[in-house]
């Protein structure tokens, strides 16, 4: 399949730096505006007039949707923002100006058509789940001297060299119509920013010219006419819409499978599911495009961008309603799931053979090493990197803690191994930690016969374990050169003293 590694593996990708640039950032938000009010309770009985639910309302919530709601994504991001939207001259318009106000002030720039209602969407919630939803809406366009004005709005906003990115937030509601989105994008264009859109119906190639656009998977299907079950399914239909639309990226959502990236000039980058429990789905989407744009305008690439998207939405929707991600959220889901990750690279004998036959199957070569790494230090770092690069996937066989006190003597190792272990599996260059009980990992090197075996230069060909098991079976001996000044023991006589 034509994936690269989710940059989420690459050390130089460093999510606490790129959301402390963020608050560098600055993004208008132009799109359809609406009001989202909730209504919690509890249901204890179904109504004698019908066969429903009777929900007993016990608190009501009121918050900005759909192109607001992306705005309160950037503001709790730390992103500056301005709101380009329309709204009736109804109490409704007057809430979402007030609400709009309290989030950017006075960059909340509302304009009114007074013969559209404003938008309202309704839930109403029990137990945490959505019993019923009601819109009122208008979705008919807007007046052509309103839709002009709102590119004017766009115009003088991005002419403002602290702005760094625009989003288009397309709720199908009508504020965003073809000649207004074209218009819109040209603008960005010739400020010389990247537009970011959140589309919707059957057409992309409205969207011509965007940077980038974020459909989920049911989207993409309308779009295309293609099936989108399976990864290789959806990144054609994304290169299809590249093709037809002639956008430049997308960024397809899958909800629990996660994110695909397809660009025009890379292969794609398959972004697993941050999510660890999904509660509800409302405005998640609004999430992806705000981190994401709030990325761009802050210098980042599209693909630490859609890392960092790919986490702040798998915290919304572990939330109720039309929730936001804030850093301190996204730094600890970061956090977890790199420790998640590590755990699960550590495996025993039998996992290492089912790793080993999986990479195999893909046509990679894999590559053994072992050691006590007691004390983690840079010759250990040194010679894991050597080792990795004569390979295409690493197993490093690690010493068990009654074998390295066997070895090394009393009061060895230092760390126990599940220790051991974690620190080795967080590392980039290591794909896989085996643990060993004996002496020597020469079971481990006949049971996974790598094509390469690495020890450090400090031994000679004749000395290495398995050497002559690796040989026999076409694989080849690499000694890594050695960093001197380095050794855990070295390092505990320094400690003692």
């Amino acid at each position: 399949m034509n994936h690269s590694p989710d940059p989420a593996a690459d050390p130089a990708a460093d999510l606490t730096a790129d959301l402390e640039a963020l608050s560098g950032g600055r993004v208008v938000v132009v799109g359809d505006v609406m009001l989202d009010r909730f209504a919690y309770g509890a249901v204890e009985r179904i109504s004698p007039e019908a066969p429903i639910p009777v929900l007993t309302v016990e608190r009501e919530a009121t918050m900005l949707g759909g192109a607001g709601n992306v705005l309160r994504n950037l503001t709790a991001l730390g992103v500056s923002a301005d709101l380009i939207a329309v709204v009736g001259d109804d109490p409704a318009g007057r809430e979402v100006a007030r609400l709009g106000a309290a989030e950017v002030g006075d960059r909340c720039r509302l304009l009114t058509q007074a013969d559209r209602p404003t938008t309202i969407k309704e839930r109403f919630i029990a137990a945490g789940q959505q019993l019923l939803r009601a819109d009122r809406e208008s979705a008919r366009p807007l007046a052509p001297a309103v839709a002009a004005d709102i590119v004017t709005a766009a115009r003088a906003a991005l002419a403002d060299p602290a702005v760094g990115a625009m989003i288009l937030s397309d709720y199908g509601k009508g504020a965003l119509q073809p000649a207004t989105i074209a218009a819109l994008i040209a603008v960005a264009h010739a400020a010389g920013r990247p537009v970011v859109v959140d589309p919707k119906g059957r057409d992309f190639s409205i969207y011509r010219g965007a940077t980038v656009i974020t459909p989920n998977r049911r989207e993409l299907h309308l779009a295309t006419g293609l099936p989108v079950d399976d990864d290789a399914q959806v990144i054609a239909a994304c290169r299809a819409v590249i093709e037809r639309a002639g956008v430049a990226n997308v960024l397809a959502t899958r909800s629990e499978k996660g994110m695909i990236l397809l660009q025009s000039d890379t292969p794609a980058r398959h972004f697993p599911a941050a999510a660890r429990e999904v509660f509800d789905v409302s405005g998640a989407g609004d999430t992806v495009v705000a981190a994401l744009a709030g990325a761009l305008a802050a210098g980042c690439d599209l693909a630490r961008g859609a890392r960092l998207a790919n986490v702040a939405a798998g915290i919304v929707v572990g939330k109720l309603g039309t929730a936001v991600a804030y850093p301190r959220e996204i730094l600890r889901a970061h956090h977890t799931a790199d420790l998640v990750a590590a755990e699960a690279k550590v495996a025993d004998a039998a996992g290492m053979l089912e790793h080993a036959a999986r990479w195999r199957r893909g046509g990679l070569t894999l590559g053994f090493t072992n050691g006590c790494f007691d004390l983690l230090h840079p010759g250990h770092v040194s010679l894991l990197r050597q080792a990795r690069a004569a390979c295409d996937r690493l197993v490093v066989g690690l010493n068990s803690d009654a074998s390295v006190g066997r070895l090394k003597g009393a009061g060895r190792p230092v760390q126990p191994e599940a220790a051991r272990a974690a620190v080795l599996a967080s590392l980039a260059d290591v794909d896989l930690v085996v643990v060993f009980a004996e002496d020597t990992p020469l079971r481990l090197i006949e049971a996974l016969s790598p094509d390469v075996l690495i020890k450090g230069a400090d031994y000679t060909a004749q000395e290495i374990v398995g050497a002559d098991v690796v040989r026999r079976r076409g694989g080849r001996v690499v000694l890594a050169e050695l960093m001197r000044g380095y050794s855990t023991t070295g390092t505990i006589a320094k400690l003692n003293k």
